[in-house]
């Protein structure tokens, strides 16, 4: 009769424990899944309840009294009361993230590949500037900032908010480490049957660096989604606020009294939605992506 066991090398790593500490393991895990679910299960359970409700139990996950008055509020539907400029919020995100996410894919991507394929004086000291760009901390480029938008008569306009962000550090170092991972004789292949340095790129290696591209996406959605310290030294009227900068005037006490707990929670739960709907639809590649890179031939 055959030998069926797997030898112990091939057999799973949770299989090599006993039952009852597995158990255990999973419960465990259960358990930290539940308290760090635990902040998102009270956004959306408070924002359900009425002021008065939210403010004296904030903890429970059952509302009382179920009510949609903080998403009518929210969406420019409540009646008798003033609303809140949510829509136009976002909009302003959507646009910007859409043009920012579009614009680092391409010319991250085009940097990164140059850096990796090109030879030209000064490629080793330009890719070290790109090192250096992401080891100085965000905030202490906030006056330049505003300076430079000042100067070229661009704060407070949406070019101001958008061409600062189109390319950045992290992004071009992603796609060059994935670009170094390609093996040179594709390329080199190309070249026999006549394409250029753009061709190659274009059409041979660029299809190959799908999941760095959806890695880089993803990242750059949520980074430009999320962008606050930028759009706060960029802009000043209302009519350019995004979701993080209105939301923030609006927890301050900028549009109206008290606490308005449910519609304040009821506004980040949303803003919250497309990047998690975006993360959750491409996780299986960018966790690829993140890893591709790592490996070389």
């Amino acid at each position: 009769m055959p030998h069926t066991d797997k030898p112990e090398q091939e057999r799973p790593v949770l299989g090599r424990f006993p039952r009852p500490v597995r158990i255990l393991g999973y419960t465990a895990l259960a358990g930290f899944a539940l308290l760090y679910l635990l902040p998102f299960l009270l956004q959306l359970a408070n924002s359900f309840k009425t002021d008065p409700e939210a403010a004296a139990n904030p903890m429970s996950l059952f509302p009382g009294d179920g009510t949609l008055a903080a998403y009518r509020r929210l969406f420019g539907l409540a009646d008798g009361v003033a609303n809140v400029p949510f829509l136009t919020w976002l909009g302003n995100s959507t646009v910007i993230a859409v043009l920012v996410t579009a614009g680092r894919v391409l010319f991250d991507s085009m940097a990164g590949y140059a850096l990796a394929r090109l030879r030209f004086p000064g490629r080793r000291l330009l890719f070290a500037f790109v090192l250096a760009v992401m080891a100085v901390p965000g905030v202490v480029l906030l006056i330049p900032k505003f300076l430079v938008l000042k100067s070229f008569g661009m704060f407070d306009t949406y070019s101001g908010m958008i061409l600062p962000l189109l390319v950045d550090a992290a992004g071009i170092f992603i796609m060059k480490q994935f670009f170094e991972s390609v093996p040179r004789e594709i390329e080199e292949a190309a070249r026999i049957d006549g394409a250029g340095v753009l061709r190659v790129f274009w059409s041979v290696v660029l299809p190959m660096s799908r999941p760095s591209l959806i890695t880089l996406t993803v990242l750059s959605f949520q980074g430009s989604w999320n962008e606050f310290t930028h759009f706060l030294v960029s802009t000043q009227s209302s009519e350019h606020d995004t979701l993080t900068t209105g939301l923030a005037h609006f927890v301050s006490g900028g549009l109206g009294s008290g606490t308005q707990y449910p519609l304040k929670l009821a506004a980040a739960l949303v803003s919250t939605i497309p990047v998690a709907i975006l993360f959750f639809c491409f996780q299986r590649y960018f966790v690829r992506g993140a890893n591709s890179g790592s490996l070389k031939e």
